[in-house]
């Protein structure tokens, strides 16, 4: 009898100690909330990209990836970015996507132009850059440029 009750206690504590390791990361991890606004951006390709993935300024997380679709007419991706609110981008800010890192996912890294009117919500950044797939990179390193002399 008293080992069943050891048993329970410390199952107890096994379970207290993983719901405290839930809070825990619940409460540090950076999500994003309606305090923001959202944009597009449009690219010809997104290899890589995924909903959820971070939107950087200057090196700083500044909003997520909310979601992205295809545009039946031009072909291109259409990507919507959740931005902070305390964050105001010029028109003329560049969207890029880049590598994280070699093993990392790919992250939208904005650069602000120097336009005095702001994106508002529902606005569309129109200078883009489009992922590049590290094996083109790769294959651009190993064979050289393609282009002929």
């Amino acid at each position: 009898m008293g080992r069943n009750i050891i048993e329970t206690i410390v199952g107890a504590l096994v379970l207290l100690v993983a719901g405290v390791f839930v809070f825990y990361a619940f409460a540090k991890s950076d999500r994003t909330g309606p305090d923001g606004y959202e944009i597009m951006a449009r690219f010809g390709r997104i290899d890589g990209l995924k909903r959820g993935a971070d939107v950087t300024l200057s090196g700083v997380k500044v909003g997520t990836v909310t979601g992205f679709s295809l545009d039946p007419k031009t072909y291109q991706a259409v990507v919507r970015l959740a931005v902070s609110s305390n964050i105001d981008l010029p028109i003329d800010t560049n969207a890029k996507i880049v590598s994280e890192s070699l093993l990392g996912g790919m992250v939208v890294v904005l650069e602000p132009g120097n336009d005095k009117k702001m994106l508002r919500n529902g606005g569309e950044i129109d200078k883009t850059q489009d992922a590049i797939p590290l094996t083109e990179l790769i294959a651009k390193f190993m064979f050289g440029s393609t282009g002929a002399k």
